[in-house]
């Protein structure tokens, strides 16, 4: 086969651990990848199709990762730091029996992110980020259970914030679920991407091209890079069983970032202007796509 893994016999039990005959569950889809692979299309190793096994120990991730983000979103308000918010999520995860992902993950200090106005990502929680009335604010958080990874972001607005705050909020969340309308078994990611890209530009707004989406399930970052710049019919083949986020990074100015923070972590626009985020986890399915975090 193309990723070089061992291929059953047709007798035998399929790979993907569904205790069926290989005939009868993943033949026709390997001999299908190999097809496109031979054709010149990407595709990823089979080894990063999540199995229905993965698929519930992801959801069952997933519960404590949206949990986490509806407490955040019941409690969140100005005058609250964004070290407070730090901790609700590092208490709330471990009482639920799960491990934040972000914390110590390549020396990152704190157990999620908090990307406040011109912060595009990695935005790191302390005791002198007081939000503010008008302030909007992504919370990204990623969590391990039982050895599966889930990962979601939510955009929160604080009191009253302006029109135009508003609208990048809205738009970009608008923009995921674009993406996610574009996504097809057998399509490609090029047309998600399209998708994004096109709902973000059509706002006047644009997208960060250094920073994306990323497999995920059995690791924190799988492949594949998941952009939101591109055209349909290209990049990496949606096929049932892979697990990604779709996460645009949308800017109310330039798409250009800033990455000389002295923290080495804190991402910022460039032209300083306001950014957003929303951040969903998705398998594709035999008939199009399930959420699992949001």
């Amino acid at each position: 086969m193309y990723d070089n893994e061992p291929v059953p016999g047709r007798n035998d039990v399929c790979w993907c651990g569904s205790g069926r005959k290989y005939k009868k569950c993943h033949e026709a889809t390997d001999e299908r990848l190999e097809r496109l692979h031979s054709q010149g299309h990407e595709v990823l190793p089979r080894r990063l199709l999540k199995t229905p096994a993965d698929i519930a120990g992801i959801k069952h991730s997933a519960e404590v990762n949206i949990g986490v983000l509806d407490y955040v979103g019941e409690h969140i308000k100005a005058g609250v730091t964004t070290a407070e918010v730090d901790r609700w999520v590092h208490d709330y995860t471990v009482e639920h029996g799960s491990v934040p992902a972000d914390l110590g993950y390549e020396g990152f200090p704190n157990s999620e992110c908090t990307s406040v106005n011109n912060v595009v990502c990695h935005g790191i929680p302390n005791e002198d980020e007081v939000l503010k009335d008008g302030d909007i604010i992504n919370v990204d958080c990623s969590t391990i259970r039982d050895g599966y990874f889930s990962d979601s972001s939510r955009m929160f607005c604080i009191g009253e914030v302006g029109d135009e705050r508003r609208r990048l909020v809205e738009v970009t969340y608008e923009a995921v679920r674009r993406g996610l309308a574009a996504v097809k078994p057998w399509g490609y990611l090029g047309d998600m991407s399209h998708a994004v890209q096109s709902c973000v530009e059509e706002a006047g707004f644009s997208v960060v091209r250094e920073f994306g989406g990323h497999g995920i399930g059995l690791e924190f970052h799988e492949d594949p890079f998941v952009g939101f710049v591109g055209e349909p019919g290209e990049g990496v083949v949606l096929v049932p069983g892979m697990c990604f986020t779709i996460e645009p990074m949308v800017n109310a100015g330039a798409p250009d970032i800033d990455m000389t923070d002295p923290n080495g972590w804190t991402v910022r626009t460039k032209d300083g202007s306001d950014t957003a985020q929303w951040e969903v986890q998705l398998v594709v399915t035999e008939t199009g796509y399930e959420l699992l975090s949001w």
